[in-house]
């Protein structure tokens, strides 16, 4: 690859001749690079670009997709998208020419994933084999738009897995009460517990809450934060979703309890963390505790599931209850529409009414 020094302008340009994907030789002059380097670096971009469809592998295609999204995603996004790539994808694919992979070689991964054990014995979620397919199906989308590949693969191989877990558990009202008495002799977890539960919070939200992200004279959590354990690294994100940034009122009695937990931890300042607890060790505490208690086990992220449900359950709105944590109102709709038998009731008693009324006149 060369490159040209403009001496009238003072920077660099490249002019070659390349084949695109039908064949035909074609010229291509692009200028205005500071340095030779960037212009090389472009010209050679520029060519792997256009020769994805002819002969890139797989693995130098993965190279080409961390370029281009790398830069765009948050860096806890680009982990898990890149462990996939890693673990998953290319060992799989690694050698194959992008142009060479068919539905078949889709399928023949799917059958792959499915039949995937652990040592326990244990195969993939459906939810886990949906986020596979989605990822796979991502960079092949990606060199279909940008890279001139005719057609996605995995789109034609149909679907793997499942978007969503079968079952959504949660506790009632009356198991949590039983299940915050048995870990009662742990402040940090009964605490953490207390929070996740009557407010509805995820389990990173409230790994990141400072002590000035409570405001005891208003009674209001401020979730302007999320914590993740990345790479051996305490990281702080923003929340998931714009959405998850938001005001969450506390009932008087956790307010107090926080206040009293809070005032009790030596030196604090306004910017600590005021759980320093792994998910692991909260996992740990939540088999403690619902063994202890004889309920059901459930995961750490249930309790926001049972905080919604106690909310539906008390006659909040789908609106309200999205606010509250940090869910479009839709979603809040449509993940628990089971949980609102009675305004479906409610709905086919006033039209009843409305019939009545419209019949008597």
């Amino acid at each position: 690859m060369a490159a040209y020094k403009d001496e009238q302008r003072g920077t660099w340009y490249v002019s070659f001749h390349y084949y695109d994907w039908t064949g035909k030789n074609c010229r291509k002059v692009k200028r205005g690079f500071k340095t030779k380097r960037e212009a090389t670096e472009w010209e050679r971009h520029f060519r792997m670009k256009e020769a994805a469809d002819l002969d890139m592998t797989f693995e130098e295609f993965v190279q080409a997709y961390t370029r281009d999204m790398k830069p765009k995603l948050k860096h806890n996004t680009w982990l898990t998208k890149e462990h996939i790539l890693r673990t998953k994808l290319l060992p799989y694919f690694k050698d194959k020419k992008m142009r060479d992979i068919r539905p078949k070689d889709i399928i023949q991964w799917q059958n792959e994933q499915i039949s995937y054990r652990d040592e326990k014995g244990k195969p993939y979620a459906p939810t886990y084999l949906k986020t596979l397919q989605s990822e796979l199906s991502a960079l092949f989308n990606h060199a279909v738009r940008f890279y001139e590949l005719k057609s996605n693969p995995v789109v034609k191989a149909g679907p793997l897995g499942k978007g969503k877990a079968e079952e959504m558990l949660f506790w009632t009202k009356e198991e949590y009460l039983k299940f915050i008495e048995a870990v009662k002799d742990k402040p940090y977890s009964y605490h953490a517990f207390q929070i996740l539960y009557w407010c509805g919070l995820r389990v990173g939200e409230l790994l990141a809450l400072t002590s000035q992200d409570i405001d005891f004279d208003n009674k209001v959590i401020r979730i302007t934060k999320s914590y993740q354990r990345l790479e051996g690294k305490d990281v702080i994100t923003d929340p998931k979703t714009p959405k998850s940034k938001r005001n969450v009122s506390m009932p008087d009695f956790l307010c107090e309890e926080l206040k009293d937990y809070i005032g009790r931890l030596y030196g604090i300042l306004p910017t600590d963390r005021i759980f320093h607890l792994t998910k692991s060790f909260l996992h740990h505490e939540m088999t403690r505790g619902a063994e202890k208690a004889g309920v059901k086990r459930i995961r750490i992220h249930d309790l926001r599931h049972s905080h919604v449900s106690l909310l539906i359950s008390m006659g909040f709105s789908a609106v309200s209850i999205g606010n509250r944590v940090g869910h479009e109102s839709v979603d809040i709709t449509y993940r628990y529409a089971h949980m609102f038998p009675t305004e479906q009731t409610q709905m086919a008693k006033l039209l009843d009414e409305e019939f009545k009324e419209g019949a008597e006149e």
